[in-house]
């Protein structure tokens, strides 16, 4: 391995692979983990009742509510009417394309 590994001015070794760069050199990483049984989960709850399930659901949908970071009104503001020109945008293009497409149908069939 040491003629893979590029020397500097300063007498250090260049590691040439991510590897390398690691500390670590192909083919010599150690066997982490194999070979070991995955732990057997003990002391397991019971199943719940529906009614306790429903309320540990509940409380677990609040605290996912309290990460969330929520947007400001003028954010709110911003965003609902980008949306809205953008919606008015799609539909005045859909509604031309219909129209032309329209017109060119008349034209090729005629009634």
């Amino acid at each position: 391995m040491a003629e893979e590994r590029e020397g500097d001015e300063a007498g250090r070794e260049r590691p040439t692979s991510a590897a390398d760069r690691r500390g670590r050199r192909s083919g010599s990483a150690p066997d982490a983990g194999r070979g070991r049984s995955t732990a057997v989960r003990e002391g397991r709850q019971a199943k719940l009742s529906p009614p306790a399930r429903l309320a540990r659901f509940m409380r677990e949908v609040v605290a996912e509510l309290r990460k969330v970071i929520w947007p400001s009104r003028k954010q709110l503001v911003t965003y609902t009417i980008v949306v809205l020109v953008f919606v008015s945008f799609m539909v005045a293009l859909v509604w031309l394309l219909d129209l032309v497409f329209a017109q060119g149908v008349q034209y090729l069939f005629g009634t």
